[in-house]
């Protein structure tokens, strides 16, 4: 809606010329009062000015000396405001200073020359000279101050910063649930404080911003603060291992009271082993499709290429046979192997036998079969092609830490469990990021089946460096455990990154599917992607035309972007940009929000002191004991099963024998 507004230029510049009216005529009424003798000398009185000038000196401003000065120079002020120089037109401050130097006492000061003892008329004639060429001195100096202001004020507004602003929500809205973050907002020039109200986080929160944007130290630490203090059970991902760790520990032990009952702390780390989990364990893993759900995650964790080629024979092959490997241990002697490190032990065993012993058992037959019959059949390199993938990708696991870690049983991952409620902490490391992100992406998916269930307490999950981990389900999470009280923070570094390590498709649903978005400095598709998700603002517009004879404004409103694509590429740290979700009954207008964020956890003049994790000793030998218990066990198994076989004769012709 654009519309040349020569009429409102025109009438800026009429308010202008009456304010400076007003100026002119209470100097008039003044110089009246005060040198009526030379007014009656020029013969410019009479009964009708006299009276109206006796009115006028009856105000009490008009008739003290310095008000009325002073209201004179005030109304001559508001004339030169928003004044536009013209073409190559001269300024600079020294001479507007100048001016309002000598302008200043000749205004003000020349009072004195009607105390001298001299001819009345004449300092009457000496008084109004020397106001007047005050007054011409002070209008000419603020006139030209008004014009280096109008121009810099145009310079600074080079990006259209000024126009981009918008009000944002400015009310703490808390709940049982919310997370608030504090936070100063730009609003016409002014700074306002505001909060951005994440009411509803059960809605899903996906945190971007290139490194060093503020992501962990502005929001992620908050939200630790906030969910422990308001009791959520918690399972964190720590990529870069014990940074979050440490924040959630020590916020733990000062909200130990906010939870009706108290929970546990536990650490996963391969490298300073504190605790042990199984992910597979037998109580999650109700049926084979949980084996395969597993499988199928800790295959693409390990190969990441393999997600985009989700239905390709070669990738589904691999994940069959280890499903069936799995779902074996899972019902020999009632899983009391089943261990990842048992799985990628039994892997290692010769064709001939490890086909023999899978025959044994029913409910793996149909997955096996293909594998047995390429064996018979002298396919060795379609056997390999289709086996390899598994064996020689877990093969990288081969290790006595992480062997000992994956094989104990100290907690399970119910982590919302109201009686026995966990903050577990799972920590990976850059320099091993592709290992230790394969077998921690099994604790994420075995962790979704136990904790997206009805009755349970409420609980946050908070993935740092997403793209470093295979989650397999994450949108299913997203999408149905709002219901049930489960609230996940997602944080990556930009869209593309997510899209390279889980496939366009994948990247789009997380993406989208988010209720509550909040991004740092992020460019190229993903600040275009967020820039048309935040929509658009009127904002005025402004066009000036200058040349020697008169100066044109053209000023007009139209729909632009709230926050523009360049504005997100240039987010300096710790300022973001974002929309939030409402409640229904927290409805909340303001949802768009550009900022910069306020850590309030921090001390004045000091960093916070964190109290180190507690460090449990596992001795090195016991560590490689079970990892040579753990390669025996799978040697006894396979031998016992063997000898069961032969000395059974409705098993024995399930022996594979090649020829």
């Amino acid at each position: 809606m654009q519309n040349n507004l020569p009429a409102a230029d025109g009438g800026t510049r009429k308010l202008g010329e009456l304010f400076r009216i007003i100026s002119i005529a209470i100097i008039i009424i003044h110089f009246y009062g005060y040198c009526y003798l030379a007014f009656q000398h020029w013969h410019l009185t009479n009964k009708v000015t006299d009276r109206l000038a006796q009115n006028f000196l009856k105000i009490n401003f008009i008739r003290d000396y310095f008000k009325v000065k002073l209201t004179a120079l005030a109304t001559l002020a508001f004339s030169s405001i928003g004044m536009i120089p013209k073409e190559n037109e001269r300024l600079n401050l020294k001479s507007a200073i100048i001016y309002l130097i000598f302008g200043s006492p000749l205004y003000f000061l020349s009072r004195e020359i009607l105390n001298l003892d001299y001819d009345p008329l004449i300092l009457c004639y000496a008084y109004t000279i020397s106001t007047i060429l005050g007054y011409i001195f002070l209008l000419t100096g603020l006139t030209i101050f008004s014009k280096l202001v109008s121009s810099k004020f145009s310079q600074k507004q080079i990006f259209n910063t000024y126009n981009e602003t918008f009000p944002q929500e400015e009310r703490l809205i808390e709940n049982g649930y919310s997370i608030n973050l504090p936070a100063e907002y730009n609003l016409r020039g002014r700074k306002r404080s505001s909060w951005i109200n994440i009411t509803n986080p059960f809605r899903g929160t996906l945190i971007l911003g290139t490194p060093g944007s503020g992501k962990t130290f502005f929001i992620i630490q908050n939200i630790i603060r906030q969910h422990t203090r308001k009791g959520f059970a918690m399972f964190i991902y720590d990529f870069k291992y014990p940074d979050l760790t440490t924040i959630a520990y020590n916020y733990f032990l000062q909200c130990e009271s906010s939870y009706k009952v108290k929970p546990e702390f536990y650490v996963i780390d391969f490298e300073n082993i504190s605790h042990r989990c199984n992910p597979i364990d037998i109580n999650s893993m109700q049926d084979i499709t949980d084996a395969a759900e597993s499988a199928r995650t800790i295959l693409l964790g390990l190969n990441q290429a393999w997600i985009k080629k989700q239905g390709d024979f070669w990738v589904e092959s691999p994940i069959n046979f280890l499903t069936a490997i799995i779902w074996y241990l899972r019902l020999y002697e009632d899983g009391k192997y089943c261990t990842l490190a048992h799985v990628i032990e039994l892997l290692q065993t010769p064709y001939d036998k490890l086909f023999s012993i899978l025959r044994t058992e029913p409910q793996i037959e149909a997955l096996i079969m293909p594998f047995v019959t390429a064996y018979l059949n002298n396919a060795s390199a379609q056997l390999e092609g289709q086996i390899a993938g598994a064996t020689v990708s877990l093969g990288k696991l081969s290790s006595p830490n992480i062997y000992y870690v994956l094989s104990g049983n100290e907690f399970t991952l119910d982590i919302n469990d109201p009686e026995r409620p966990k903050i577990v902490c799972v920590g990976n490391s850059p320099h091993k990021a592709h290992i230790y992100g394969a077998v921690l992406s099994l604790y994420t998916t075995a962790l979704t089946r136990q904790l997206n269930k009805r009755n349970k307490m409420k609980c946050s999950i908070i993935l740092d460096e997403f793209p470093s981990i295979y989650f397999k389900g994450i949108d299913n999470l997203l999408a149905t455990a709002r219901s049930n009280k489960v609230a996940t923070t997602v944080a990556i570094q930009d869209a593309s990154q997510l899209k390279l390590h889980y496939g366009k498709e994948q990247a789009e649903v997380i993406i989208n599917i988010v209720g509550n978005i909040i991004s740092g400095q992020v460019s190229g598709e993903t600040a275009k992607q967020l820039a048309e998700r935040f929509g658009k603002i009127i904002q005025d517009k402004q066009s000036v035309s200058i040349n020697e004879n008169k100066t044109s404004v053209t000023n007009s409103t139209q729909l632009e972007m709230a926050i523009p694509q360049s504005t997100i590429s240039s987010l300096s740290s710790g300022e973001f940009v974002g929309m939030v979700a409402d409640e229904p009954h927290q409805k909340i207008q303001l949802k768009k929000f550009h900022c910069e964020m306020i850590n309030k956890t921090l001390k004045k003049g000091k960093a916070i002191e964190w109290k180190e994790l507690p460090q449990v000793q596992v001795d090195k030998q016991k560590i490689l004991d079970n990892y040579f218990q753990i390669k025996k066990d799978i040697q006894l198994i396979v031998d016992q099963k063997l000898e069961e076989i032969i000395n059974s004769p409705t098993l024995v012709n399930l022996i594979i024998k090649k020829t």
